[in-house]
């Protein structure tokens, strides 16, 4: 239970603090994890990243299900993925409440000082990742090839495609006799455990259309449309936006306006974007009480997620210990910074940085968190205040 409680209170603490998107956490939770807590080492982070990549799905919040399973058990995936995401969805709910009221935030100061410290975060995980992944000449051909192919076909199904690449590069020319065994990530769940969440995964994205057809209902309905978001969406973020859009506005669940504005807040909010699903289920129209609708749509996008990464784990480990599937972890793990070092640019840096000065600031937050090693939640908050300080008029 006292382990329970830990994860759920750094993952709580995480979910308060950790702006700038999915990438950025993927910063945030190496820091943590990684390098101050020690739950596992680079390699072992970085293989978890990589499946997470290939799972659909938010690529964040699996790995933060993954850390949870690692520390706790199922329960701890549900602490971690609970303490990571109800401060964005209650800000969400909170704020579909009162649609309209705030404003639209997307040019707040503090919120500027936040995108700025996001690209100081994605800086210091790539860098500190690209230390282990690429090592040598062969996987910072990999890493740079991947980033240049991501810039110039940036789409979810190009992120897939240059993963398969890599992979495909690093079995055929990163054999190596003499590397180090990969350490094992460490996961009580049973492969029949995990082959039944994988056989309810797949039974529930068939049953749910039927169920819906056949019994009815609003809460039927609103689980089918979240569930099938959840379950089809590869590459997270922002990627899943024109899937809740299909499913919520033409419906007429959701007006256009509406749903635009909830996008707006959720710029605003910490946390995994996914939380959006929370803010339509609450303005939904759909005949429920709008704290219910919340809850089914948030559980329903996530619930995805949990089957298939309690599913793969029990067979994480004894795949990649395989000589062959080592080879093709360097080459994804060396694509996987590419990609990173791709998005340090886009969007993270062409959203924070606007000007000279802006850039400075970047300077300032890196030099705090990578050489004077200032705890991460002090840098993210000082920049909040800067950033309110500084741009309180707007640009």
């Amino acid at each position: 239970m006292r382990r329970l409680l830990d994860v759920f209170l750094i993952f709580l603490r995480l979910g308060l603090t950790s702006f700038g998107g999915p990438v950025a956490h993927l910063g945030y939770f190496r820091t943590e994890f990684v390098e101050r807590r020690r739950w596992l080492d680079e390699a072992a982070y970085a293989d978890l990243v990589a499946l997470c990549q290939f799972l659909p799905g938010p690529a964040s919040s699996q790995v933060g299900m993954a850390l949870g399973i690692s520390r706790a058990g199922l329960w701890g995936a549900l602490a971690a993925w609970a303490g990571f995401t109800l401060p964005s969805a209650a800000l969400l709910v909170a704020f579909a409440y009162g649609v309209g009221l705030v404003g639209d935030v997307s040019d707040a100061g503090w919120l500027r000082g936040l995108k700025i410290v996001a690209v100081a975060i994605v800086a210091q995980a790539v860098l500190g990742m690209s230390r282990t992944l690429t090592p040598d000449r062969p996987r910072v051909l990999i890493a740079l090839g991947a980033a240049m192919a991501a810039l110039l076909v940036p789409s979810a199904a190009a992120q897939v495609g240059i993963i398969v690449v890599a992979g495909l590069i690093g079995w055929r020319f990163l054999t190596m006799a003499d590397a180090p065994r990969a350490s094992a990530l460490p996961v009580t769940l049973s492969r029949r455990l995990g082959t039944a969440f994988l056989g309810a995964f797949v039974a529930l994205l068939m049953i749910l259309p039927v169920l819906r057809e056949v019994v009815g209902g609003p809460a039927l309905a609103l689980v089918d449309s979240f569930y099938r978001a959840g379950s089809l969406v590869f590459g997270g973020g922002h990627v899943v936006l024109p899937l809740l859009e299909a499913e919520v506005v033409p419906t007429g669940w959701v007006t256009p306006d509406a749903f635009l504005a909830g996008y707006g807040a959720t710029q605003a909010v910490p946390g995994p974007l996914f939380t959006f699903s929370a803010y339509l289920g609450a303005v939904s129209a759909v005949g429920l009480p709008a704290l219910l609708a919340a809850g089914l749509a948030l559980g329903a996008i996530f619930l995805p997620s949990f089957l298939l990464v309690a599913g793969t784990l029990p067979f994480w480990n004894a795949l990649r210990a395989q000589p062959g599937a080592q080879s093709v972890l360097r080459g994804v793990n060396a694509g996987v910074v590419g990609l990173l070092l791709a998005a340090l640019y886009s969007p993270v840096f062409t959203a924070g940085v606007r000007s000279t000065g802006e850039f400075a600031f970047v300077l300032g937050t890196f030099a705090a968190l990578e050489y004077l090693k200032w705890p991460v939640w002090l840098v993210v908050a000082l920049s909040a205040g800067v950033g309110a300080l500084v741009w309180a008029g707007g640009p």
